[in-house]
């Protein structure tokens, strides 16, 4: 059925097994982050025997999830939802005292330990407490110790995801010291430091990982082979494991260029098109609501996009001409175009076995 997310399972895998592999010679735990595929049952089984642990940022996804591995909370908790926390996750990544404080309370409740990763903010300005205020990293981590069934089991940090801020041996550096001193100061053993996303692996594979980070959080390079530092895919990894397609519901031959008086779009957005003459121009029955349009790349080359509406996107089949109304044309996705599809209950999911 049409429109359909369709995910190749075995490049999955072996983009996942490189990277694993890469990650224990440099002595790193690999979480497998599923957000981008809302914890889709078939390619968290196709990850099991590959990740160490597993990495979502929504509840329900931790929830659902069926795995023998370890779940991390990646979204920063809310105070009220801190039961469904401890009962969906085994760790978390924090970094507001009154969390911390529900955590510990729900924890205690339940009877639950819950591990806690401590989040630092190296500079990117999402979250995490300031690298530079060391008094609230050392009482936010005092908390946590003196907070039973709640361990400090590490540090963290998250970079290039607001900011823009690249991982590299000053800013990771920073953060294994403060790993160090907190050990210090608190007689703990807190044994992981995770130095961020897949915007490190390049830093990883270049030799260039400070020594005492041992934790990555890798979704987008497993997926899309992405190497998010630079928004260039790794030479060695497959770039098509998932295809978005969909079916031609029109073709007509048209203008290039509406005519008539004009005023916003559905969206509000007032646009303007180049006028190219007559055009072989199709409708696919896949709209914004299914898919960031942006990320769409068309595998056919000869295929152009025009843009789209809610529930359609306009191409340009004029160098295509063979292409009729009940085709299907394919699609390789970005990131976000990947999330608002999985998301979608509107686009059908589909696996091509490993």
């Amino acid at each position: 059925m049409y429109p359909r997310i369709t995910a190749d399972l075995g490049k999955l895998r072996y983009n996942a097994r490189f990277i694993a592999d890469a990650c224990h010679a440099a002595g790193i735990h690999y979480a497998a982050v599923t957000k981008g595929v809302c914890a889709s049952p078939p390619i968290v089984e196709a990850l099991e025997d590959i990740a160490d642990s597993f990495a979502d940022s929504r509840l329900l996804n931790l929830m659902s999830m069926r795995t023998r591995k370890p779940k991390l909370m990646l979204r920063i908790g809310d105070p009220a939802q801190a039961e469904q926390l401890i009962a969906a996750a085994d760790l978390s990544l924090q970094s507001e005292l009154v969390t911390l404080q529900a955590l510990a309370r729900a924890a205690q409740a339940m009877q639950r330990p819950h591990k806690v990763v401590l989040m630092v903010d190296l500079g990117d300005l999402r979250e995490g407490l300031m690298y530079t205020d060391r008094s609230a990293i050392l009482a936010a981590a005092r908390l946590i110790k003196e907070s039973s069934p709640l361990e400090l089991h590490g540090l963290g940090t998250n970079l290039t995801c607001f900011g823009g801020i690249l991982p590299d041996e000053e800013n990771l550096g920073r953060l294994t010291d403060i790993a160090r001193w907190l050990r210090r100061e608190l007689d703990l053993p807190i044994p992981l430091v995770s130095g961020g996303n897949s915007s490190s692996i390049g830093l990883m594979l270049r030799g260039g990982m400070p020594r005492g980070i041992n934790h990555l959080r890798i979704g987008e390079a497993a997926l899309l082979n992405n190497n998010t530092a630079i928004g260039e895919p790794f030479d060695f990894l497959h770039q098509d494991v998932f295809t978005l397609s969909a079916v031609l519901g029109e073709v007509q031959q048209k203008p290039s260029q509406p005519f008539g008086n004009t005023g916003p779009n559905a969206f509000g957005e007032y646009v303007s098109f180049p006028d190219l003459g007559p055009m072989r121009r199709g409708i696919l029955l896949l709209g914004r609501q299914d898919a960031d349009i942006e990320g769409l790349r068309p595998r056919d080359p000869r295929v152009k996009v025009l843009g789209a509406s809610s529930d359609h996107l306009l191409v340009d089949l004029t160098a295509a001409p063979e292409y009729a109304v009940g085709d299907a044309l394919h699609f390789s996705v970005s990131y976000g175009c990947l999330l608002k599809a999985y998301t979608s209950p509107y686009v059908s999911k589909a696996y091509t076995p490993a």
